[in-house]
């Protein structure tokens, strides 16, 4: 601050000193002074950690900013703009901390609103913050305008009517949502025996759009999803016209008017029940006569119109999400299954090599603890597990995977009790020197011996017998085993050389193939391998094994035919190519998510063999005869 300016042939100042800003204020204050500095005001909002409305103040003095930016109490400077701002922030946007009980149930009440949102797929039910602000408006005092004002008015109003600012479903509902009901959409729903929590979502493009099931890890490997397709009663009428309008024009045109085909639908199955897709193929069947498979349905669903899944541990904690069934299979089952023995009761034993442990039950019950304090009940299948030089007791979570492994266990340790007669098969299989030479290109002699001995003790072991449960019957099943053991070793030793010599016959036929004949010799060299895998005779059913020979032949004579008949065997070999590509893709499909393979289903890859042998081979005698045409009927009976 200068005391005097003097313009000479410059400018000078006199008298000059520093000043702080701060000082300026309070003395332009004094003596009555305030109308000296200014206040302007901006950008008034509500404040939630104080429970007020501030604003920016900047303060002038004749025309010079002295404070240029500090933030100020807005209610006492504008009462009004500030009661209108508390209204719309902390109380129609729900901005506000209180312990006020009308401030909990509202909140509570508008939550159940929204989630009807969701359920029913619109944004039209829940009310908008304009309404909210006219409830709240016109029954707060005029000179509420804060956190604190609100309280002091709020215990003098209640006090008189202790309901005034309830809010109620009349407030907040536009209109009544008569559709969207418990039944429609419930919270909870039941798959294989589990209660599951449902939530829903309204977001397109959001990870939770739709519908989301919560899973607990324990019980994945234990739930068929297949229900699960059919999601809720109040979506599902959306989920089947979508699929009856993305069917190819050939069957949609006949599924008309839409809407009154997708009641029929739904009226014929009131009750989910099994694979969707396969439903409603058979019911357009049905309906029209035409055939539709679950291939003719070519595109990807909406996300919103798949189950979510979301799977957590004990604690409730995340560990995988997506509407991939399958693929959450692939990425948890294993983690399900120790987390499922984890909880079971000291069932489990290792190192054994004699049925010394009790009986087996099929089926073992108990309860697990949840991260509620609630317990969920469990059931597991015991069973026998093969360890190679000893069997284990483990519980496993599904049944077929029980049962896999105790046939295996039971095998193991059947050969651990008759372990003299299998070392001496070990020491001189009949013929083995002879075959084994002649598969030396598909295996090693150490490994073909073994898939013999395993197949041997399979067969004369157990057979088609049931699988033991206590001693006695494990003791009985192996006083039958030293009787028919003999007679399977001389079966399997012939079986294993009429192989072998189909086998050297048709690689021979196969490199003496000219090169016209490539396209052929890819096929047959694929073929070969799908019937004589690394260890074939094991993996073989017994029943399916004594056709191999008849197989290979068939193979054989199709090449020698083949130059005088290019044209019929190109035609019979797309046929039955796509029929194998589609059961291989479902078979993937199953092993890749650990679901069982059905007996329908495996045996359909053996009536392929005979359909071949019948198109290529008609000279050969099928036992199982069969045709393009029915095999294809068959297939689309086949379960996904």
């Amino acid at each position: 601050m200068a005391a005097e300016l003097m313009d000479t042939s410059k400018l000078y100042a006199r008298c000059v000193a520093g000043i702080n800003p701060d000082w300026i204020e309070p003395v332009a204050k004094e003596g009555g002074a305030r109308d000296l500095t200014e206040s302007h005001y901006s950008d008034p909002r509500w404040d939630r950690k104080t429970a007020q409305v501030v604003a920016w103040e900047r303060v002038s003095l004749y025309g010079l900013t002295i404070v240029p930016r500090r933030r100020v109490h807005y209610g006492p400077i504008n009462p009004q703009e500030s009661r209108e701002i508390f209204i719309r922030e902390a109380l129609a946007n729900m901005e506000f901390d209180t312990r006020a009980p009308f401030f909990a149930a509202n909140r509570r009440l508008i939550g159940e609103i929204e989630e009807l949102e969701h359920k029913a797929r619109r944004q039209d039910v829940l009310v908008d913050e304009h309404v909210l602000f006219a409830f709240y408006d016109k029954r707060l005092g005029q000179d509420v305008y804060n956190g604190t004002s609100f309280e002091s008015w709020r215990k003098q109003a209640e006090a008189e009517n202790p309901h005034l600012l309830y809010l109620t479903r009349q407030d907040l509902m536009r209109h009544g949502a008569d559709a969207v009901t418990e039944n429609l959409f419930p919270e909870k729903m039941w798959l294989d025996g589990t209660e599951l929590e449902l939530k829903y979502r309204f977001e397109p493009g959001h990870p939770l759009d739709g519908v989301t099931a919560t899973i607990p890890l324990a019980r994945l490997n234990q739930l068929d999803a297949a229900v699960a397709e059919w999601l809720v009663p109040g979506m599902i009428r959306d989920k089947v016209t979508w699929l009856v309008k993305a069917l190819p024009k050939t069957f949609r045109r006949v599924c008309v008017p839409v809407p009154e085909f997708v009641t029929a639908f739904l009226e014929a199955h009131p009750q989910p029940e099994g694979a969707l897709l396969v439903r409603l193929a058979a019911f357009i069947q049905q309906r029209t006569g035409l055939r539709v498979g679950v291939d003719d349905w070519q595109v990807e669903l909406p996300e919103h119109l798949r189950m979510n899944f979301r799977v957590v541990d004990e604690k409730n904690r995340e560990l995988g999400m997506g509407r991939d069934w399958h693929a959450l299979r692939q990425q948890l089952g294993q983690a399900a299954q120790l987390t499922f023995r984890s909880a079971s009761p000291g069932i489990e034993k290792a190192g054994l090599k004699q049925w010394d442990f009790g009986d087996l039950p099929k089926t073992l019950t108990f309860n697990r603890q949840q991260s509620n304090g609630e317990y969920r009940q469990l059931t597991g299948y015991p069973a026998l597990e093969d360890n190679d030089d000893s069997v284990a007791v483990k519980l496993f979570d599904t049944e077929a995977a029980a049962l896999f492994a105790h046939r295996a266990g039971v095998r193991r340790l059947m050969r651990l009790e008759l372990k003299e007669q299998i070392k001496q098969l070990e020491k001189g299989l009949p013929g083995f020197n002879q075959y084994a030479l002649l598969l030396r290109n598909l295996c090693s002699p150490d490994a073909l011996r073994e898939d013999m001995l395993t197949a041997i003790a399979d067969r004369a072991f157990i057979g088609e017998d049931p699988l033991p449960r206590t001693n006695a019957e494990f003791m009985a099943l192996k006083q039958r085993a030293r009787t028919r053991l003999p007679a399977v070793v001389e079966a399997s030793a012939r079986l294993a050389q009429a192989i072998a010599a189909e086998y050297q016959a048709l690689t021979q036929k196969l490199s003496g193939l000219p090169s016209a004949m490539s396209r052929i010799k890819r096929e047959v060299e694929t073929q070969l391998g799908q019937l004589l895998p690394p260890c074939f005779l094991t993996l073989t059913p017994w029943e399916r094994l004594q056709h191999l020979p008849r197989y290979l032949k068939a193979l054989k004579l199709r090449l020698e035919k083949y130059p005088g008949a290019v044209e019929r065997d190109t035609r019979h070999a797309e046929a039955v190519q796509q029929l194998w590509k589609c059961w291989q893709e479902r078979i993937d499909a199953r092993r890749k998510s650990g679901l069982e393979i059905e007996p329908a289903l495996a045996d359909f890859r053996w009536q392929l063999e005979e359909l071949r042998v019948s198109l290529f081979a008609q000279e050969l005698k099928t036992p199982f005869p069969v045709s393009i045409k029915r095999l294809e009927k068959t297939w689309q009976s086949l379960p996904l």
